[in-house]
């Protein structure tokens, strides 16, 4: 039973308007990722370190309270000598506080935890933007796999028409049974790449939820003959140089080299003398004691200063300084090669956007040949000038060029992200721009 052309068209509308986009994706992926939930949550345990560091530098306060019971007997080792006792309680307690007044190792630990703090950011924005890029790929990997579906059930279809006018052309007498078997063969291959491209659908479906916790019933794809346009700048020298200093992987390797060095100043402080300011107020007291016939109380404050100056500690410190001399040289080395292979993403980013292009326009000028092949071959094989398998060639080549396409479009549209995030300013904007190429 057909449709009516008004049923029809709802459909296709409410179709529409349930499919989601990139952007609704990246959205739901923020709130459900498991690897950004743990960034996030790392980002919050190293801002901790930013207080904790501060408190190096302020007051600590201590309070202490005790109470004694005291059962006392004493008896002279003299002949006939009484045995005394005693029962009392005494009591008391105590308020401290000291206040450093140098400690040069805490004053760098606080600077040094502001740092941490920094890199503890930088940490969750390099898992931003790590999340675009396997969310984009993700559903760019749904989106082929579409396609691929689309391409392999049209293929089947023609490949079925090719089939039946073999079998009629046979039944005439004006071909041989040759183009049935070849068309046959093609069909049931036809049929097996069906049956493997669904089974790559489902799997790239559930790798998109995996990251969004959803399983949308359909995704935009990107427009019919979409432009993409060039890189900006379109010069490789400025994204190498924006790379060298703006990706996140080249600051988070800067501020761990700054926190590094921090570490040789604070194990260094561990030679300096240390001043503090104490200061203490308490009250004691004791019960009646039939011994003394009576109790007593007392109250005592103190104030002070208190000086520390180590001389030897087993060769701790030095050898603390040492290490920390070694990872400052680590975390020197690690940053030259967070630059080298920022550079190199760069490079490799922005020539692959640049290939992707070329590669797009070749194939839509292969796409339009392509078809011209398969009509041309179609009317050769009618009036008897080519035979089954040039217009089975023909399809199988048009629909390869097709499949080819799509992917080199989604192929080039990451590597742009890539490259932005290779300059470390991929950001949900990005994301917006490619998200506008859908419908």
């Amino acid at each position: 039973m057909k449709l009516p052309l008004s049923i029809l068209v709802s459909l296709a509308c409410a179709g529409a308007a349930q499919a989601a986009d990139l952007l609704q994706v990246y959205r739901d992926a923020v709130g459900f990722d498991a690897q950004y939930a743990a960034a996030r949550a790392q980002r919050d345990a190293g801002l901790e370190k930013l207080p904790q560091g501060r408190a190096g530098l302020l007051p600590t306060v201590g309070l202490t309270a005790n109470t004694i019971w005291n059962d006392l007997e004493a008896k002279a080792r003299t002949p006939g000598a009484t045995t005394r006792s005693a029962e009392y309680n005494t009591n008391g307690w105590s308020v401290s506080l000291s206040q450093p007044l140098f400690r040069w190792q805490n004053w760098v630990g606080y600077r040094q935890a502001e740092l941490t703090a920094a890199l503890a950011e930088l940490q969750l924005g390099q898992a931003g933007q790590d999340l675009i890029l396997r969310v984009t790929q993700a559903y760019f990997d749904v989106l082929l796999a579409q396609e691929t579906l689309a391409t392999a059930q049209a293929q089947k279809v023609a490949i079925a028409e090719q089939l039946e006018s073999a079998k009629r052309n046979f039944e005439v007498g004006t071909a041989t049974i040759t183009d049935t078997h070849e068309a046959q063969a093609r069909y049931d291959l036809a049929a097996a790449t069906e049956i493997a491209a669904e089974n790559d659908l489902a799997v790239k479906r559930q790798t998109l939820r995996t990251l969004t916790g959803k399983e949308p019933e359909a995704l935009k794809g990107l427009k019919p003959g979409v432009q993409i346009g060039q890189p900006q700048p379109a010069d490789l020298g400025k994204w190498v140089e924006a790379a060298e200093t703006g990706n996140l992987a080249v600051q988070l390797a800067q501020t761990g080299l700054e926190v590094a060095g921090r570490e040789i100043e604070r194990q260094r402080a561990g030679h300096y003398p240390t001043l503090d300011l104490v200061a203490t107020h308490g009250k004691n007291g004791s019960g009646y004691s039939s011994t003394t016939g009576s109790g007593s109380d007392s109250q005592s404050s103190t104030i002070g200063l208190q000086l520390a100056l180590p001389i030897y500690a087993g060769g701790t410190v030095m050898s603390k300084e040492r290490e920390a001399v070694a990872l400052n040289e680590k975390a020197r080395a690690d940053l030259d090669n967070a630059r080298r292979q920022a550079t190199l993403g760069a490079r490799q980013a922005y020539l692959g956007v640049n290939a992707g292009l070329a590669q797009v326009r070749a194939l839509e000028a292969g796409v339009a040949s392509s078809q011209l092949a398969v009509e041309s071959n179609k009317l050769g094989y009618e009036v008897g000038v080519r035979i089954n398998i040039d217009v089975l060639n023909a399809q199988s080549q048009l629909f390869d060029t097709k499949q080819k396409l799509a992917k080199a479009r989604l192929d080039t549209l990451i590597a742009q992200l890539k490259l932005k995030s290779a300059a470390g300013t991929l950001s949900e904007d990005d994301l917006a721009a490619i998200n506008a190429l859908l419908q």
